[in-house]
């Protein structure tokens, strides 16, 4: 398979393009010089189809699961044992999606594309304590799958902004369809 080189050693390269197709996954659009884009759009159409071909291949199943009892503020709600501090507990059943294998291979080969993303809220106090990490693998089965079932390819659209004022480097747009 023939691929550009984009001017870096293997692992620059691998790391530049894993970091775009996690932006472009992530954001839905992108904008990056035109051989990048090229090669960005090779692996996120692969990833697409991964996720179109296993987007329903789960089981529901329901679970016990211990949650830790809460106040009003949100804080645990803790109670004295022996001495000792203890929080309380309830159980709560839940239903969660359980991956047959092949779905679970899927997003394996995913994760070994996509960078692992944590969102950071904008502003406010105590940004470091809301932070929550991102499943992209998840995004592409239950949001970016299913708009293109119907589709046979091209999931990605590369459109010219122009040449940059740095180096005249040819800069594009590549988004989802």
């Amino acid at each position: 398979m023939e691929y550009r080189k984009l001017g870096k050693t293997s692992s620059q390269r691998k790391a530049l393009l894993r970091n775009q197709v996690t932006a472009l996954i992530l954001n839905e659009k992108i904008v990056t010089t035109q051989a990048r884009a090229e090669e960005v759009q090779k692996i996120a159409e692969r990833l697409i189809t991964l996720a179109i071909k296993e987007k329903d291949n789960f089981e529901t199943v329901k679970v016990k699961a211990k949650v830790a009892r809460k106040d009003k503020d949100g804080k645990r709600i803790k109670e004295e044992k022996d001495g000792k501090k203890v929080t309380v507990y309830d159980e709560v059943e839940k239903e969660i999606k359980k991956d047959k294998p092949s779905r679970l291979h899927a997003r394996r080969q995913m994760l070994k594309v996509l960078y692992p993303v944590t969102e950071v809220p904008a502003e406010g106090a105590q940004r470091k304590n809301n932070t929550k990490k991102v499943d992209l693998p998840a995004k592409l089965f239950d949001d970016i799958a299913p708009r293109y079932v119907d589709r046979k390819g091209g999931y990605t659209r590369i459109v010219k902004i122009g040449p940059r004022k740095g180096d005249a480097a040819m800069e594009v747009l590549i988004e989802l369809v």
